[in-house]
């Protein structure tokens, strides 16, 4: 049975300046599926509106991955016969509804003279209307023997398989100025996707977050291991939720002050009877890690 939570912190940056969190995150477990979804709004002056459009990704995703499992048996036959064309599918309708929801946002809330004033004499003009709601999105669905996911700019998702093992699926992606990033704005965003599938290992968790948590990290091996501790706790969400935001919160204070969001979807059951191989794993990564700060001095 899958489960999910998911979680924003507003950046230590953006308290001392008083802006908004640009992040957004959701997630959803619905019939035969569980999908964990996160969204990073560009900071820069031109994407003034990217706290709106972290929540117009996030809600798009979700709804179309909804849509798309309305059927779920019909789903998991189609997806395992051609599932690049069922992604690629996905991710446009992904962008048609994101474009839907920011351009009906804008007609109900013209742009401010406020808004407006930031920038220089004509300089405002020149701004495609997308710019405004400019976004990232990283996204990830468990299903019934499979998993795949998919994501435009950067950002992290991992999973946790029953081993213990985590994998960073998909290469992270490091953060370009926010005029050339891949975004949700951009006029070819449907070309700047990646995505994957996996069917040949048991998930007990897959988590995807925005770039504020990678960065926060020395290595991708404390990253990694980082996931590991979080699938060791889901035993009791209850408890490991508190403590996980108080370190969310700390990891933006004394990482790079960005807005971190996370989500995450697990496999209940198997995480209950896969917790000594989680431990096991754990004990391991923590002996390997003493080994390389040893080595280091």
């Amino acid at each position: 049975m899958f489960k999910g939570f998911s979680h924003s912190v507003k950046g230590a940056s953006h308290e001392k300046k008083g802006i908004v969190c640009q992040d957004s995150s959701a997630h959803e477990v619905g019939e035969g599926y569980a999908v964990a979804v996160v969204a990073d709004g560009h900071g820069s002056k031109k994407h003034f509106r990217s706290n709106i459009g972290s929540k117009c990704a996030t809600e798009a995703a979700i709804e179309t991955i909804r849509e798309y499992f309305k059927d779920p048996d019909e789903f998991d036959r189609t997806i395992k016969d051609d599932h690049d064309r069922i992604i690629r599918g996905i991710e446009k309708q992904i962008i048609y509804s994101w474009n839907r929801k920011i351009l009906g946002h804008l007609k109900d809330n013209p742009v401010t003279n406020k808004e407006r004033t930031k920038f220089e004499y004509n300089e405002f003009d020149e701004i495609p209307y997308e710019s405004y709601y400019g976004t990232t999105l990283v996204c990830a669905v468990a299903c019934r023997g499979y998993t795949f996911g998919f994501q435009i700019g950067d950002g992290s998702l991992v999973a946790v398989f029953e081993d213990g093992e985590t994998s960073m699926i998909m290469d992270y992606e490091e953060s370009n100025p926010a005029n050339i990033t891949s975004s949700m704005c951009n006029a070819n965003a449907i070309t700047m996707f990646d995505h994957f599938y996996v069917d040949s290992k048991k998930l007990l968790a897959i988590i995807v977050s925005t770039d504020g948590l990678y960065t926060s990290f020395g290595s991708d091996n404390d990253f990694l291991d980082y996931h590991t501790i979080i699938a060791g706790q889901l035993v009791d969400v209850d408890a490991l939720l508190p403590s996980l935001k108080n370190n969310l919160v700390k990891r933006s204070h004394f990482g790079t002050e960005d807005d971190i969001s996370v989500s995450c979807v697990y496999d209940e059951e198997l995480i209950q009877s896969k917790l000594d191989v989680i431990k096991a794993k754990i004990a391991e990564n923590k002996r390997l890690a003493a080994e390389r700060r040893a080595n280091l001095r």
